[in-house]
């Protein structure tokens, strides 16, 4: 059986499966008409293509994002710490030395007007693989990021020649300092812009003025069977700069992790750990995703090869631009609810013949002391609910401080219950 994974310190830790049962929880409102839950959808997705384009993704596979060299995972706390020591005074017992060690990165002012441009594809002859790696090496930054007790390593994509970097939200997830290593040698401590989980995106800020920036084209202008190649820093320090060749082997492809759909481009290009954050680069040497995750097996007698993954610049660009406008994407309005469909069986026992039933509730949430686990919510703002995507259809025209009145099957009673939908960032920390 395959499993999604996240790495860890031994290769990677379970984090969630692939396929669930249908009982298991998904996180707030997912997509799907049976009991299976399907993750949320963002609100402002562009449009998907058709489903030639997409295909569909094969039950039992593994996922992993591809950060590099973790050595420990721990829960950061947003505040500092405090570690006390002895002093060296003897009979005093209660002397101590007190350093307070931040646990954040440091933060970057947000709204400087910066904002990302993405190229029309040239018409031109492709490029040989010397020229595009001569062009983009420069571009592509190694990024250590320091934990309490440990360091990972990733990629990074240079965007601007003062020193706008981008990379994956998990390569500095829970990192107090983030450096930044330039291919000529030169390293920066880098400042966070802003983080978004939903799309695995981040935006760093070094100080520089002479940095060399990467041309970013457009990810709808390339097609399946185009020829693509990743730049990135494979097992971190070790094989730092390194480029591999593919083609784009799928595009608009929805892949779940951790209970959140991202729709990403698919490319046989060798993806190895290191490599999250770094280029995957079209034949004209423009940069059309971000390199972030690669599918992998842990049965011994299976094998997955070319089978690598990144975010579109379509995608990038507007989480980008909010990321370095604001720190944050805004315009996600959610619940903070877990909830599935009913088998039969659970509607005849609770005695309805429609209804959700809710699994769990986001501490901190709009319903967050509105609902309960095991309530059955039978109608919003009206509209009966028989499916998950009727309870998508009634939140997707409504904005974070909008409400929606649910009508609730709690034990023997029936409720009117109101909850407000909130920022999706708020709840992500």
């Amino acid at each position: 059986m395959y499993h999604y994974y996240y790495d860890g310190p031994d290769g990677a830790h379970d984090a969630c499966p692939a396929t669930q049962a249908a009982e298991e929880p998904v996180r707030d409102l997912p997509v799907g008409p049976a009991p299976e839950p399907v993750p949320e959808l963002p609100v402002g997705r562009r449009p998907r293509k058709g489903r030639s384009e997409r295909g569909a993704v094969a039950v039992l596979l593994g996922l992993t994002l591809v950060l590099g060299g973790l050595a420990v995972a721990l829960a950061i706390q947003s505040k500092p710490l405090d570690i006390s020591a002895m002093a060296p005074e003897e009979g005093n017992a209660e002397n101590t030395q007190t350093i307070s060690v931040d646990l954040e990165l440091q933060r970057y002012p947000n709204g400087d007007g910066t904002t990302l441009t993405l190229m029309d594809r040239p018409e031109t002859a492709p490029l040989s693989f010397q020229e595009i790696y001569q062009q983009v090496s420069p571009s592509v930054v190694s990024i250590t990021a320091l934990l309490p007790m440990g360091s990972s390593q990733g990629t990074g994509v240079v965007m601007t020649a003062d020193g706008y970097i981008i990379t994956n939200a998990h390569v500095i997830e829970g990192a107090f300092r983030a450096d930044v290593s330039l291919e000529d040698g030169r390293s920066f401590e880098a400042k966070l812009v802003g983080s978004d989980e939903t799309t695995d995106l981040a935006v760093l800020k070094v100080e520089a003025d002479d940095l060399t920036p990467a041309v970013f084209g457009d990810s709808d202008q390339m097609v399946v069977g185009d020829t693509v190649v990743a730049i990135g820093n494979p097992m971190g320090e070790q094989l730092r700069g390194t480029m591999t060749d593919g083609i784009l082997s799928a595009i608009n492809r929805d892949m779940e992790v951790d209970g959140n759909t991202m729709t990403l481009l698919q490319t046989t290009a060798a993806l190895n750990t290191g490599n999250s954050g770094g280029a995957l680069v079209n034949d004209q040497g423009q940069v059309i995703g971000i390199t972030n995750m690669k599918l992998i097996s842990n049965v011994s007698d299976n094998t997955l090869e070319g089978l690598g993954f990144a975010i579109p610049t379509t995608t990038v660009k507007p989480v980008v631009d909010a990321l370095i406008a604001d720190g944050v994407v805004t315009g996600r309005p959610t619940l903070g609810v877990t909830v599935r469909a009913m088998y039969d069986f659970e509607q005849e026992e609770y005695g309805v013949d429609q209804g959700l039933l809710v699994v769990s509730i986001t501490a901190g949430s709009g319903a967050d002391g509105k609902l309960e686990e095991g309530d059955v919510l039978l109608t919003a703002n009206g509209a009966d609910l028989h499916t998950i995507d009727d309870l998508m259809a009634v939140r997707d025209e409504l904005q974070a401080g909008d409400s929606i009145d649910f009508q609730v099957r709690r034990g023997e009673d029936t409720l009117t219950v109101t909850v407000e939908l909130m920022e999706q960032y708020q709840l992500e920390g």
